[in-house]
């Protein structure tokens, strides 16, 4: 098992800036990939950035240029730092973890955390 704990979240005014942090706990497998998705009142949950033990990162388009992912392997800690932020990032974001060890994946989900921006 693994406990995910997410903050960070609150509200904003557009042109701010939030900082996320996912700490991760538990049964944690050396190679994995953390990162964070959000889900908008009745759209999908999608990806937001993601990034993996060796420090390769991804990001959605839409984010690119104005969020930044990071995380502390020693504290198993994910952040995002959102800037420039806009009220369409308005969302719940969700921390997610996806570990590989040989042949076992798991894979957990946060609690989610509430991000609005006003415009």
């Amino acid at each position: 098992q693994v406990q995910l704990v997410e903050s960070g979240g609150g509200l904003v005014q557009a042109g701010g800036s939030l900082r996320l942090s996912c700490a991760a706990s538990g049964n944690i497998f050396s190679r994995n990939t953390m990162g964070w998705y959000r889900q908008a009142p009745g759209k999908k949950r999608e990806l937001v950035a993601h990034i993996s033990s060796g420090g390769s990162t991804d990001y959605a388009d839409s984010v690119k240029g104005r969020f930044a992912i990071s995380r502390d392997n020693a504290k198993n800690t994910v952040y995002l730092q959102m800037n420039s932020l806009k009220p369409e990032d308005t969302a719940v974001y969700y921390c997610h973890y996806d570990g590989v060890r040989m042949a076992a994946r798991a894979e957990y989900w946060g609690q989610g955390t509430q991000v609005t921006v006003s415009s």
